[in-house]
């Protein structure tokens, strides 16, 4: 029995992942446990409730891996301080005792964040890094039911890479092509976040919905296109982009962009956050939507021509893009699509796992066609009636136990009805940012298309 522990910890989304002769046995996300959103923090909470999932203790481990290589970010972050000078020195005295007292020096910080969670023989242990393009290209294809498939993952940057195309077959993974920093989907994508006045890595969603609102049709929108494509991002025909660095400093700066540029440029200020919204965001925020989707094709289009695959797996923060999903089904490309539902750096700790598991061990892997490993993503904890119980009595929750789920639903049915927001808890948590059922996925499934949207 095989045993290995994923980490992805100090950037944001820190999660924890535990597999077992390369099954999922449970995974989780910090956040959940801390309430803080986004929670940068070693996972203490999220290890710990994984060990106690699998019952194992740290020392029945076989590998602790983490999702990155910070030698090889530090040594980017570096190179661009160097190819940007004199730009950035304010930035570069304020990341650089952050990267000295703590990210540089990450194996002493695993070790101590393991050792609070419980004692263990530090000299037994194997603590191994992988590429953080690599990982979510493992979570994605060693979980899907698919024996081999072409895999893309498009992200804001991991060490150097920021979007990549590869090939999975049986329990290979080879990386066929890579785009570099500092020319980034997901940095692109993020600036417009920033602009329209959303949080970065994780006011993007707000972004994708705001789209909804735009005019395809409004000559202002089509400006908005042609702006982007021609002044901020030059789109090759595989998907590659090329950004013109005059209008962003996320390089060597503390924000994503210029804003007085960018003001000049399209005509508007940059949104303040939480201000009212006008037509012109959410024109903005549809030319922006419309880039990426098309993008996010021609890369598609391009892994296909590579791999001549049927098959496509997709991670990294770009693939939890639903709308650009959606397109890439219709567009008939592949016959089966496949996206980690944890498909940021959360999944990143569960890629990192089973990256070992398949490539530094060798296991061979199992597939089920039609059935893929993710349990319907509902991977972490989940409570009894008895515990459920126990905390409405200790908070003097007002409580209804329904003996009768027909019962239940039609109470629900008559509240939501009334106008009222019912909220619905049942089973295990899901692994990820978008709560799904997994019947969903069955129907999917069904219908010839594996999906995660």
């Amino acid at each position: 029995m095989r045993s290995i522990l994923g980490i992805s910890a100090f950037y944001h989304d820190s999660a924890a992942a535990i597999t077992v002769d390369g099954q999922v046995i449970a995974a989780a996300q910090e956040e959940r446990f801390t309430r803080i959103r986004h929670t940068p923090d070693f996972p203490a909470n999220a290890i710990r409730y994984c060990l106690d999932s699998s019952g194992l203790n740290i020392d029945d481990l076989d590998a602790v891996v983490f999702y990155d290589k910070p030698l090889l970010k530090f040594e980017r972050l570096l190179q661009t301080y160097y190819a940007f000078a004199p730009r950035g020195l304010r930035s570069f005295l304020q990341a650089m005792p952050v990267w000295l007292n703590e990210k540089l020096f990450l194996k002493k910080a695993i070790y101590d964040g393991l050792a609070a969670i419980a004692p263990y023989n530090r000299r037994r242990m194997r603590l191994l890094f992988t590429e953080h393009h690599l990982a979510h290209a493992a979570s994605a294809f060693y979980v899907s039911p698919f024996e081999s498939a072409a895999i893309l993952t498009v992200d804001g940057v991991g060490e150097w890479c920021t979007a990549s195309i590869g090939m999975g077959d049986g329990n290979s993974i080879r990386l066929l092509k890579e785009m570099n920093f500092p020319h980034s989907v997901g940095l692109l994508y993020s600036a417009f976040t920033s602009f329209l006045g959303f949080a970065v890595n994780s006011g993007e969603y707000k972004l994708m919905g705001l789209a909804a609102y735009g005019n395809p049709v409004d000559p202002q929108t089509l400006r908005y296109v042609d702006l982007i494509k021609t002044r901020l991002a030059d789109i090759k025909a595989d998907g590659s982009i090329w950004l013109n660095q005059k209008w962003f400093t996320y390089t060597t700066g503390l924000r994503m962009l210029d804003a007085h540029k960018w003001q000049h440029l399209f005509g508007m200020p940059a949104r303040p956050p939480e201000s009212a919204l006008e037509q012109c965001h959410c024109n903005l925020a549809l030319a922006i939507q419309t880039v990426l989707e098309e993008i996010i094709l021609k890369m598609a289009a391009e892994a296909k021509r590579l791999t001549g695959a049927d098959q496509l797996c997709l991670a990294g923060g770009v693939a939890l893009n639903a709308v650009a999903n959606g397109k890439l089904r219709r567009a008939g490309l592949f016959k089966n699509l496949f996206i980690q539902p944890a498909a940021g750096d959360a999944g990143g700790a569960l890629g990192a796992a089973l990256a070992t598991h398949y490539l530094y061990f060798g296991a061979q892997r199992m597939t089920q066609p039609g059935k893929d490993g993710m349990q319907g993503a509902c991977l972490g904890p989940g409570f009894s009636e008895k515990e459920i119980e126990q905390l409405n009595r200790r908070m003097r929750a007002v409580s209804r136990q329904y003996e009768d789920f027909t019962a239940l639903c039609d109470d629900i049915a008559r509240r939501i009805e009334a106008g009222q927001v019912i909220g619905w808890f049942q089973g295990r948590m899901e692994f990820g940012p978008r709560a799904r059922r997994p019947e969903h996925i069955g129907r999917c499934a069904q219908s010839g298309h594996t999906t995660r949207c």
